[in-house]
């Protein structure tokens, strides 16, 4: 993640996956969160669903440059749950995302290595089919505008918006075309002034709000 919160990386909807070591399920849930509210409510519910479960660990981190972090190793050996689930989390480079392990006891005891490495191996594990099911995304922080261009410019408009790296949201055809774009805000100086140079500063340029959207990785 940049350090100036320009972009960040996290994950768009929920993913299970699931490992068994000596008869001990590991079910660990990745899933999107933008507040400690949202996190607190989601571990209430897993722990209702998941009430016949040993341990319900967990560790999320939040904000745009991972200011936020917390775990919980839920009556496992310290260290063994909770800071190995938050390590994948940051490994991975995410943020506003929360990883659950649901963990059914199957009699046999790990240690505290075989512990971590469970724990571990599952959230891995879940992020990885996230990435492979598309569901990890790229939130740039983009400036929004309009950009107006008449009939005879539009299509160097177009080409010079292709090859640049523009998000085009809509193209409306009316007594002019207008471009609706969304433009990574740290390179936004250099792409409107692109397009300024390219049409003899024939365009008319509205520049909108700036607001994260996601990309894709």
């Amino acid at each position: 993640m940049n350090n100036d919160a320009t972009s960040y990386l996290t994950v768009n909807d929920i993913t299970e996956a699931e490992i068994t070591e000596k008869k001990s399920r590991f079910i660990a849930t990745v899933l999107h969160i933008e507040s400690e509210e949202e996190a607190t409510a989601i571990l209430a519910d897993f722990r209702k669903r998941y009430w016949d479960a040993r341990h319900n660990c967990y560790a999320y981190v939040l904000g745009k440059k991972s200011e936020l972090e917390r775990f919980s190793d839920d009556g496992e050996p310290s260290g063994t749950a909770g800071r190995p689930i938050l390590e994948v989390i940051k490994g991975r480079g995410l943020t506003n995302t929360m990883i659950i392990v649901t963990r059914y006891f199957g009699g046999v005891l790990l240690g505290t290595g075989g512990l971590v490495r469970a724990y571990t191996d599952s959230s891995a594990l879940a992020v990885d089919t996230a990435k492979e099911e598309g569901r990890l995304v790229n939130m740039r922080l983009l400036l929004k505008a309009d950009i107006k261009a008449d009939y005879t410019l539009s299509g160097k408009v177009q080409y010079t918006l292709a090859g640049m790296d523009v998000k085009v949201f809509d193209t409306i055809y009316e007594d002019s075309v207008i471009f609706k774009v969304g433009i990574p805000a740290d390179e936004a100086d250099k792409v409107l002034d692109k397009i300024t140079d390219v049409t003899n500063a024939k365009v008319l340029i509205e520049r909108g709000e700036t607001e994260y959207f996601a990309l894709t990785t």
